[in-house]
């Protein structure tokens, strides 16, 4: 049975209560930092030795499509008429928006320390403490539209991607380029995860961008603490399915490994390569609609 992942905006008061308290029971029976540990695991960059299939790299799509489906077929063995939502921040800008209602993910942190204070992740209320990251807060921290915000000082003022990025993305007829990095020139993936060579707020694209709006626990491995990680990369995941739709005959590169004497040799995922910590391939995660489908 195919089923439907719905923009979060379009979610009845019922729906949003299920996904929350689906999310805090995966939280309850240990299985959620199961996924936080993970992400950490390959968040790895380019400067880094060995294998990257997470970020950084073609991979980079298909690996958290798998990493989506994981997390959902655990909510739907909790609650079947659960799917993982999605979040267009193209059109949802602003901190007030219902997103960040005390109903569904809370709102950004206070002042002093980031730390969020509403909503049913607030540490405080006793169902969200985070126990595996890169720092040592033990709860969830944001600071929505500071670039650089931390707890010893705001940054400048950040707004989420718009929608001329995402149109150039989806324009980019070929998936991915050389060198197969967060440097490739081209190409939709390296588009899409928002890497680029510009200064300041203007380095930070589409992906990228969304997750430093954000701020706080959503910058760097440990982002997955933050629930609205996964509807953040629901709408990556659809973006995705609409630029295969429009570009039919444009598929995953690099179809074969880099030659032993490309310096990525070893370092990327091609077509039909293994994506750790699965046995699965990108070629395996690029058809979607005979388990779930988008709703506009």
């Amino acid at each position: 049975m195919v089923y439907i992942r719905k923009n979060q905006k379009n979610l009845t008061k019922a729906e949003k209560q299920a996904f929350v308290n689906a999310v805090l029971e995966l939280k309850r029976r240990g299985k959620y930092d199961r996924f936080v540990r993970t992400h950490i695991e390959y968040f790895v960059g380019d400067g880094d030795q060995g294998l990257r299939v997470a970020h950084m790299a073609p991979s980079f799509l298909p690996w958290h499509r798998r990493f989506l489906l994981d997390f959902e077929r655990e909510l739907r063995a909790v609650n079947p008429r659960v799917t993982v939502p999605y979040w267009d921040w193209t059109r949802d800008t602003s901190p007030s928006s219902s997103l960040w209602a005390e109903d569904f993910m809370g709102g950004s942190g206070r002042s002093e320390d980031l730390q969020v204070m509403t909503g049913p992740f607030a540490y405080r209320h006793g169902h969200w403490k985070i126990e595996t990251s890169v720092t040592e807060d033990p709860f969830l921290t944001r600071d929505l539209g500071n670039a650089l915000g931390n707890a010893l000082g705001r940054g400048n003022h950040l707004d989420l991607p718009p929608r001329d990025d995402l149109d150039r993305a989806l324009a980019d007829s070929v998936y991915d380029v050389v060198p197969w990095n967060s440097l490739s020139p081209t190409g939709f993936r390296n588009k899409m995860e928002g890497w680029t060579d510009g200064a300041g707020t203007d380095k930070l694209r589409t992906h990228n961008r969304v997750h430093r709006w954000i701020g706080g626990t959503m910058i760097g491995g440990g982002a997955v603490n933050d629930p609205v990680f996964w509807l953040h990369h629901a709408f990556v995941d659809l973006i995705w399915s609409r630029w295969q739709t429009r570009h039919p005959k444009s598929g995953y590169r690099p179809d074969r490994p880099p030659g032993s004497d490309d310096p990525q040799h070893g370092r990327v995922a091609a077509l039909k390569e293994r994506m750790p910590p699965w046995n699965t391939t990108p070629a395996e995660l690029l058809d979607h609609r005979k388990i779930y489908k988008y709703a506009d």
